[in-house]
């Protein structure tokens, strides 16, 4: 009657958790049961990779992705594809978004207007005019050294650059070819994801930065 009880517990806690792959067939046949998906509500590959990305605060690359939920890149990328498809068709307020390389599950622009209201900015994410200057010059122009970036601002960017580095905005790259071997700086990842962009690449143009004429 004991050893009953004790496989009885073991069953209900394998129900109740996502299994890991052990290299016991037993588990393995769980695994592959959940991720196939026989019965309405147990967990498919499209639901993993979906509650991965709901439960993640960052961009996760395809691969760290199929890592996780124990399946091929190409499966991910399938998925996330037929996920976008259903949120599109129930007109759902996110997606699953390209972003630093990665994806990341995020709600669209249109709803801005009321996150804002939910949402208090961090302080310390706040950027002054002059720290976002002094970060555009950077994400434009980098690599680059901090005298080419005083030379455009006109002011010495010491601290300003200290401080996004504190921020995870920027961070040193290496070091330039010139005398005294100055160090270069580059943006981060945090970049990217703090302003939605998948690389930079998709940094606006120049010329789409010239203000209007008034």
């Amino acid at each position: 009657m004991e050893e009953n009880m004790t496989e009885e517990h073991t069953e209900i806690h394998a129900d109740n958790v996502i299994p890991v792959k052990t290299g016991i067939q037993k588990n393995d046949n769980i695994v592959d049961s959940r991720l196939r998906g026989n019965d309405n509500n147990e967990p498919t590959v499209e639901s993993v990779v979906e509650a991965v990305l709901f439960a993640s605060d960052e961009s996760l690359t395809a691969e760290r992705l199929a890592n996780i939920v124990e399946t091929s890149v190409k499966q991910v990328r399938q998925s996330i594809q037929d996920l976008n498809g259903k949120y599109q068709t129930n007109n759902n307020a996110f997606r699953i978004e390209q972003i630093a390389g990665g994806y990341q599950m995020l709600t669209l622009s249109p709803y801005n207007h009321w996150l804002k209201k939910l949402l208090r900015v961090r302080s310390d994410s706040k950027l002054s005019p002059a720290a976002l200057e002094t970060l555009a010059i950077v994400a434009y122009k980098q690599p680059v050294i901090r005298a080419d970036v005083e030379a455009i601002r006109g002011v010495a960017v010491g601290e300003l650059i200290r401080s996004l580095m504190d921020k995870g905005m920027v961070k040193i790259v290496g070091r330039a070819e010139v005398l005294g071997r100055p160090m270069l700086y580059g943006t981060t990842k945090k970049f990217l994801e703090v302003f939605s962009l998948n690389s930079l690449k998709d940094l606006p143009k120049i010329e789409e930065l010239k203000r209007p004429p008034s």
